[in-house]
């Protein structure tokens, strides 16, 4: 069986293994094989980010548990883009077997809108993200608070996803809508 370019790609060095001792002791969990490039980052609190075994962060992916209630969780054999956000008030979690393709931006809470304060004064809500397992999001996908995303979606490049797409589903636009089903 031919391994998949990604997993050809993330072979372990020295450095990597260096970079991996040094997130083992701050993350809650981070499971084996897991490859993390330079430049990632764990925000605010770290010790709320579980990654799963056999994940992939690519350079530049930024996750930020924004409070010490919040929580990420990755789960095995996923990937997270180059320069992919997540950045929870409540939880993001991300099932197995995902694919997370480059500058994605996932953020569980919005600001308040009243027009008698300031935006910076109002109100934050905040919801869980759930994505399902052998999900695809595809370059530039933005998820907002409250959604979940079924068991095998496809999310096209650049939709912004507002209410939950059901299993097996492809989505596409600004809001995201379904244009077709995984056969």
């Amino acid at each position: 069986m031919l391994e998949s370019g990604v997993r050809r790609y993330a072979r372990p060095s020295f450095i990597h293994w260096l970079r991996y001792q040094r997130w083992r002791r701050s993350l809650d969990h981070l499971g084996e094989g897991t490859h993390i490039e330079p430049n990632v980052r764990f925000l605010r609190h770290p010790e709320k980010v579980s990654i799963g075994s056999q994940v992939i962060l690519k350079e530049g992916a930024r996750l930020c548990p924004t409070n010490r209630d919040a929580t990420i969780v990755i789960g095995d054999w996923s990937t997270v883009g180059y320069h992919t956000f997540l950045f929870a008030s409540v939880s993001i979690v991300v099932g197995r077997d995902c694919l997370i393709a480059p500058f994605c931006y996932l953020v569980d809470s919005n600001h308040g809108t009243a027009r008698d304060r300031l935006i910076r004064d109002q109100p934050m809500t905040a919801e869980p993200i759930r994505i399902g397992d052998d999900v695809w999001l595809g370059v530039g996908v933005t998820v907002l608070k409250g959604v979940t995303i079924g068991r095998g979606a496809v999310v096209a490049a650049g939709a912004v996803v507002n209410a939950d797409v059901p299993e097996y589903a492809i989505v596409a636009g600004n809001p995201a809508k379904p244009i077709g089903r995984r056969e």
